[in-house]
């Protein structure tokens, strides 16, 4: 701590962060104060790429997705190590001082982009990249009522019934007398507090 140069140096970069940050503030300042203020509808929106906003934006992602940013980000970040192989590899420099080196860094990088591939086969065998749609089943329950019941059920023609308010006051009046009817098992529902 005896060298003032020490200081300094640090001196100028709290200098620096100093000036930034007044620089970014009084953008922001100036930002506020000179832009023109006129809020409607559509500019309070919300902006979703040009797309109406519908619904919330709790929506389900599928997991796939992050696997397949994954595998991108690792094929992303092997370009980060080609780039300066490649530069390396083609030195005429380093080749001419030493006639292995071409051959090392050949190797070396075969090695690596071999991992790598081994990593992609290993997610491609394992089904991660595979957008194979799921095969839709419909459940089949064994229960005791034969099929002609339900094929009765579904070919039998049904009067439809207006659903305006005044209908409904007979409608949950016939629904009680014909619950009363019925013999059998009854509901009995509580009312939660």
């Amino acid at each position: 701590m005896d060298d003032p140069a020490q200081l300094s140096e640090y001196g100028k970069i709290l200098l620096i962060a100093i000036i930034g940050i007044l620089l970014v503030c009084a953008t922001i300042f100036l930002a506020k104060v000179l832009s023109p203020k006129k809020p409607n509808p559509e500019k309070l929106s919300t902006y979703e790429c040009g797309e109406e906003a519908v619904g919330t934006a709790w929506v389900q992602l599928n997991p796939r997705f992050y696997v397949i940013a994954l595998v991108f980000l690792l094929f992303d970040v092997e370009l980060i190590f080609v780039f300066p192989w490649a530069t390396v590899f083609g030195n005429k420099v380093l080749i001419e001082a030493d006639g292995r080196w071409g051959w090392f860094t050949l190797i070396e990088m075969a090695i690596f982009l071999g991992i790598l591939l081994i990593g992609l086969i290993y997610v491609w065998r394992r089904g991660d990249i595979s957008w194979i749609r799921p095969v839709h089943r419909t459940p089949e329950v064994s229960v005791g009522i034969p099929a002609k019941a339900y094929d009765l059920l579904n070919t039998k023609k049904y009067a439809l019934r207006s659903y305006k308010e005044e209908t409904l006051q007979p409608l949950e009046e016939e629904v009680k007398e014909a619950v009363a009817k019925t013999v059998g098992f009854r509901p009995k529902f509580k009312k939660s507090n």
